[in-house]
């Protein structure tokens, strides 16, 4: 039931971020039709409310606002996601939306990868082969659906770098959230102090890159001349506040390689009730591909039940056999 709570919090508060991270960057303002150019700003703007409410909530419910962890560990979480943050924002100058949702199905691979490295984990033939599956299931969906087929993707020399931008996030954002997930796991480290503390890296961070790119001034001045860009990113910000909560939670509580599962699922499912809801025809590549998806994850949540019930009932054998064990001793 919790999972399910987070699933649905994760989906709306992305869902609401991906409308206004695509308004602000792909559609022009004014009646000059002046594009947003500062994608620094937008993270700028989302880490400084998430920082505030972080500290507003921790200070309400009563909570130690020192670190836990040493803060260089915070600043490597925050300059991967930063970086991956940067990339995804400048993706969408060169790639369009449907490519980059496509683009992100891929996200369990490089968790897997970051998982390996970083905390030691060991997958097996059976994890990788499900990755495998629900991302090409994914891709699947997503590359024969009407939306995938745009000019932006034939777009030459803007199309590559797009794509290398997207390759960029997916590496950072792999990264991001294993490296999350080890420190949940290494400290005894509540959602709140993460946050704040990677939020404030963040700040420090993109304020030095505003300031030694000489964008910070040029940003505020467009939004003080366009007073609908203002809006719009607060309402940016709002929803990536929401959603950094959810997805730390998410992290801490079940891991890094569920919310990526959670993620790719994410793109599929918003594409497939776009496409009930609105009456559009699904191609059999298309529906090849949900089954893809879905019939990975039922197989991995049944696989993951099999596997809990078998440990439970060799714990209780091994405890019967190390007390027959103590008596012959005894005897």
């Amino acid at each position: 039931m919790e999972l399910a709570a987070c699933v649905v919090c994760i989906m709306a508060t992305l869902l609401v971020y991906g409308v206004m991270q695509e308004r602000i960057i792909r559609v022009p303002y004014g009646s000059s039709g002046e594009f947003f150019q500062y994608s620094l700003f937008l993270v700028f703007c989302n880490r400084i409310l998430t920082c505030a409410f972080a500290i507003t909530v921790m200070l309400v419910l009563k909570k130690d606002l020192s670190p836990v962890a040493p803060i260089y560990k915070y600043g490597g979480v925050s300059l991967s996601n930063i970086l991956a943050t940067t990339c995804q924002y400048e993706a969408l100058k060169y790639v369009s939306f449907p490519v980059q949702t496509l683009g992100k199905s891929a996200k369990m691979i490089p968790v897997m990868i970051w998982g390996t490295l970083i905390m030691q984990k060991r997958y097996g033939l059976r994890d990788y082969l499900l990755a495998l599956c629900i991302t090409a299931g994914a891709a699947v969906f997503l590359l024969y659906g009407d939306g995938a087929q745009t000019k932006s993707l034939s777009g030459g020399e803007n199309s590559i770098w797009g794509l290398a931008l997207m390759a960029g996030y997916l590496g950072f954002d792999g990264f991001t959230s294993t490296f999350q997930d080890k420190l949940f796991k290494g400290y005894s480290m509540e959602v709140f102090n993460q946050i704040l503390y990677v939020t404030l890296c963040s700040c420090a961070l993109s304020t030095f890159g505003l300031l030694t790119q000489g964008n910070l001034f040029p940003a505020l001045s467009f939004i003080s001349r366009h007073r609908d860009c203002f809006f719009h990113v607060f309402l940016l910000s709002l929803a990536a506040t929401a959603s950094q909560f959810f997805i730390n939670h998410t992290i801490k509580t079940f891991g890094a390689l569920t919310f990526a599962i959670i993620m790719t699922t994410r793109q599929l499912v918003s594409i497939l009730l776009s496409c009930l809801w609105f009456a559009h025809p699904l191609s059999w590549k298309q529906w090849l591909g949900t089954l893809l998806v879905f019939g990975s994850l039922y197989y991995k949540s049944y696989a993951g039940a099999t596997d809990r019930t078998k440990q439970a009932v060799k714990e209780p054998e091994s405890v019967e056999l190390q007390g027959k064990t103590d008596t012959a001793q005894q005897v």
